[in-house]
């Protein structure tokens, strides 16, 4: 099957939603599928307002028709809400053409943390952009409820994975060389420094030991000339953030608007217990709380969660992995040509 994967978060990107992707390309290769993915790297781009890092394509409708022309894939699934993906959305429409969509952020709070824009209006622009899906993928069963309240439609499970081989387990805490010694307990946050993670929840905790934050984005230099104690370490290969997790106490989660929380499934996989809020994401991530601890006191939260055994952690990230992903992402496709209510089914092949 031929898949066109059109995605405005992408390579060099670095964030969960790019780290998503990547990992379902690869499963969707196994599975025997060809993926082409159309992403901001091949138009004209120019830097997100307010978010450093992020580029974006300009004007992409007609290369963008273009590439789906010349692809004619069996299936179009639509990642972000971005100008890529509204492109997309208009040439699928204007066409006749099935395709899915994915809610991978809760932008509409982001641009009321961000710009102050309403909810309800960014509720209403991306209930718009998702009106025309055949199947909007939603990582939790929590987002898909919240979405069900504000009258999204057509929604379907999609769960995502850990990559348990590069984020190995330690029955202990590693120490890191490159870090130096380091007072315990070592809290660590990994994200984008930015609106929607409430970094600064984590910043002002009241806790001993060290606190390390891998990341950047557009809060990070006023956050750094707050909180200057703590360990600024920017953006990291993926083997090094491996063992910068690994060599963490507990692993703090502050955010209230996440969709899922990969970062979450990464630390558990080396074995670091979660600290964070009882809301959508981390919910469903620690389930019962066997890879950490949920307390609305985010504090509490971190002290219980270092009486986490670091096997626990480990044990429920194993529960996740990218090839059930993949393979649940494939089920939720439909045709380009089909109705909306005919998926393409899959298989793994031999």
């Amino acid at each position: 099957m031929k898949v066109a994967l059109v995605t405005d978060a992408w390579v060099p990107q670095v964030n969960g939603v790019v780290t998503t992707l990547r990992e379902l390309v690869s499963e969707l290769d196994q599975l025997g599928h060809a993926v082409e993915v159309i992403h901001p790297g091949q138009f004209r781009t120019r830097p997100c307002p307010g978010y450093a890092g992020i580029d974006l394509a300009i004007r992409p409708a007609r290369e963008l028709a273009a590439r789906l022309g010349a692809s004619a894939p069996d299936a179009i699934h639509i990642a972000t809400e971005g100008p890529l993906g509204w492109a997309a959305r208009r040439y699928c429409t204007r066409h006749g053409l099935a395709f899915t969509t994915a809610f991978h952020t809760r932008f509409p709070e982001i641009l009321n943390a961000a710009l102050r824009i309403p909810l309800a209006w960014g509720c209403a622009l991306f209930r718009h952009f998702h009106k025309a899906s055949s199947g909007v993928m939603v990582p939790t069963q929590a987002v898909l409820e919240m979405l069900q309240r504000r009258g999204f439609g057509n929604l379907r499970s999609w769960t995502h994975g850990v990559d348990t081989e590069l984020f190995r387990f330690e029955a202990q805490p590693r120490p890191l060389v490159s870090l130096g010694a380091l007072a315990r307990p070592v809290s660590l946050f990994v994200g984008r420094v930015s609106y929607e993670k409430n970094v600064e929840a984590f910043l002002k905790l009241d806790i001993p030991g060290t606190r390390i934050v891998c990341g950047v984005g557009p809060l990070e230099a006023g956050l750094k000339e707050r909180y200057p104690h703590v360990r600024w370490l920017g953006l990291l290969p993926r083997d090094e953030l491996a063992r910068v997790y690994a060599a963490a106490d507990v692993f703090v989660f502050p955010s209230r608007s996440e969709t899922f929380g990969l970062v979450m499934l990464e630390a558990m996989s080396c074995g670091t217990p979660v600290a964070a809020y009882p809301c959508d994401g981390p919910t469903e991530v620690l389930a019962t709380g066997r890879g950490g601890v949920l307390h609305e006191d985010l504090h509490s939260a971190f002290f219980s969660a270092l009486a986490v055994p670091r096997s626990h952690a480990r044990e429920r990230a194993l529960q996740f992995s990218w090839a059930t992903a993949a393979s649940q992402f494939a089920a939720n496709l439909v045709p380009t040509q089909a109705n909306n209510s005919s998926p393409i089914f899959v298989t793994r092949t031999s």
